[in-house]
């Protein structure tokens, strides 16, 4: 519930605080005094747009702040996952500057409008001429029958299947689109299968079938030149080996004799040794070298079709053709056993409607029990605050599956004898709709956790007796929960905990709206002007104190 609340620089409020009682708060005052103005600064606080316009001083910043008791809320997991401290006591706090940047915290901790809208959503219920009208709509008539149900453990079974049911769906509607798709380009994915498959690529053999392709161009070329160096190392009578030979008879003659030639014959015969090798190597790639035109044709074929492969696919490597044909042949494969696969997700998918169906129709039974039950307490409230005849009906009918469950609903209504209920939108007027949406709140009150319930001018359209019982309705949801109601009528003002009265002070340069709690006396005094005018009669003044003593808490 709000424990206190501070707002500068809003609208017509220059400062201004409040500290409501935890039951019935009622606000009264003249129209334009500001008494709405207190709705809009308390939205601020769960999350509601901020304009620059709204500031009473151009110059300085708005600040609204709003302390809440959240203890017996279960919110910890909340703060947790939002990041924010959590405290017993939440301090929640806006800021608008003069520059129209906006700032939202919560216990001094900077936070987003949208964690601020869904914390807003757990502190305080607001009733407005918008929500009168969602009234109306099926998704919100919907979720009040299943807040009457208080079948959350229902409601969160079938959702787990639904979400597992459109995930499945969602796969087999994949897999046969892929399946089409793949039938359209099977014949040439199979064709290029087949090419690659019969080309039957060896990882790096690209390189040397080049390097032998080289060699076997060049082969007459290479024998040529390989017989000519042989030739003169070791086969002709001037041959290098045989001169190297003298050289070293020679120079062992003189050897150690001569300065700086002792190990010249070492050296020599290293050189001889080398001269051989090189000798025996040219003759071996000599012998091994051979024009062979067959095996020059079959190797250049290969060259080209590995290049025309290469080409084709738009591929650098080899490696990369064979990736290619791994993949052609997993999708063909996949292809293949598509069908088999689709079958087993169309039975997987049955299996998870049947049991998503099996959920729904317990959750559709579980709403027409509290539909019927609800529609009759509703009927009970708003025959008790001035609507004499009115009727309402549920109507629950098969609608296929969806998220919400398998219900489709529609409130029906007749604020009339013998009119035969219709739909919410097209009968209802806005008074009467103000009242069905009061007693389908006083009935969700007894459901509901919510701390904080604020309604801004429920009682249009109202008087009497009919304004005593729904003062009486609302005093009755006060033991549960904190309420705020804005009021013109001297019933609900009479029946308040806490009176407070909005006024406008014209003293000032400015016209700024003010509020003061008001005491028994004061109360009095007001609710008889609200009853006989400014100068309100002795009559009007007893009237009201009876009032006081016979609603007042």
């Amino acid at each position: 519930m709000i424990l206190s609340l501070s707002i500068k620089n809003y609208a017509l409020i220059e400062e201004l605080e409040l500290t409501p009682d935890a039951t019935l708060n009622i606000i009264t005052g003249e129209t334009g005094a500001g008494k709405s103005i207190l709705l809009g600064a308390i939205g601020l606080l769960i999350g509601k747009r901020a304009d620059v316009k709204v500031l009473y001083d151009p110059d300085t910043k708005c600040v609204v702040e709003g302390s809440f008791q959240v203890e017996q809320l279960d919110l910890q997991s909340f703060f947790d996952e939002a990041d924010l401290d959590y405290e017993p006591e939440c301090v929640i706090r806006r800021e608008i500057s003069p520059a129209g940047k906006s700032r939202a915290f919560v216990n001094d901790t900077p936070t987003t409008l949208d964690v601020l809208k869904e914390l807003g959503l757990k502190l305080v219920d607001i009733h407005s001429q918008h929500e009168s009208l969602a009234l109306g709509k099926n998704d919100f008539q919907l979720r009040t029958v299943d807040q009457m149900a208080q079948h959350p453990e229902l409601l969160e079974a079938y959702q787990d299947e639904y979400i597992s049911f459109v995930a499945k769906q969602k796969e087999l509607q994949q897999l046969e689109q892929r399946s089409r798709e793949a039938s359209k380009d099977l014949d040439y994915q199979q064709f290029i299968l087949r090419e690659l498959q019969e080309a039957n690529l060896q990882a790096g053999e690209q390189e040397l079938l080049e390097k032998e392709l080289l060699v076997l161009e060049n082969a007459e070329e290479i024998k040529e030149k390989l017989t000519g160096a042989s030739h003169l190392l070791d086969e002709g009578e001037q041959a290098i080996l045989l001169q190297l030979k003298d050289v070293q008879a020679l120079v062992s003659k003189i050897s150690h004799v001569a300065d700086g030639l002792s190990d010249m014959p070492q050296r020599l015969d290293s050189c001889s040794i080398e001269l051989k090798d090189i000798a025996e190597e040219l003759a071996t790639i000599n012998e091994r070298t051979a024009y062979d035109p067959e095996r020059l044709l079959v190797v250049k074929e290969r060259v080209d079709l590995i290049f025309r492969l290469l080409q084709k696919h738009g591929v650098a490597e080899i490696s990369e053709l064979m990736a290619l044909q791994a993949q052609l042949e997993s999708e063909i494969t996949g292809y293949e056993n598509a069908d088999e696969r689709i079958t087993e997700l169309k039975q997987q998918l049955a299996k998870i409607e049947t049991q998503l169906l099996k959920k729904g129709h317990k959750l559709s039974a579980s709403r027409k029990k509290a539909a019927k039950a609800f529609q009759k307490q509703v009927v009970e409230i708003i025959r008790t605050i001035g609507i004499e005849n009115g009727e309402l009906q549920i109507e629950l009918s098969e609608h296929p599956v969806s998220p919400s469950g398998l219900d489709q609903i529609e409130f029906l209504f007749s604020a009339n004898k013998g009119m035969d209920p219709k739909p919410l939108k097209s009968v209802a007027s806005g008074g009467e709709f103000s009242r069905l949406i009061f007693a389908v709140k006083s009935l969700l009150a007894q459901k509901t956790a919510m701390p904080t319930v604020i309604f801004d001018e429920i009682d249009t359209g109202v008087s009497g007796e009919v304004a005593i019982q729904m003062v009486k309705v609302m005093s009755a949801m006060s033991h549960r929960h904190q309420v705020i109601s804005i009021s013109h009528l001297p019933q609900f003002a009479a029946a308040a905990k806490k009176h407070y009265f909005v006024y406008k002070d014209h003293e000032a340069q400015r016209s700024v709206s003010r509020i003061q709690v008001l005491d028994k006396e004061e109360r009095v005094s007001n609710i008889a002007k609200m009853i006989g005018g400014n100068n309100p009669s002795a009559m009007a003044q007893e009237s009201a104190r009876e009032l006081v003593e016979e609603l007042g808490n």
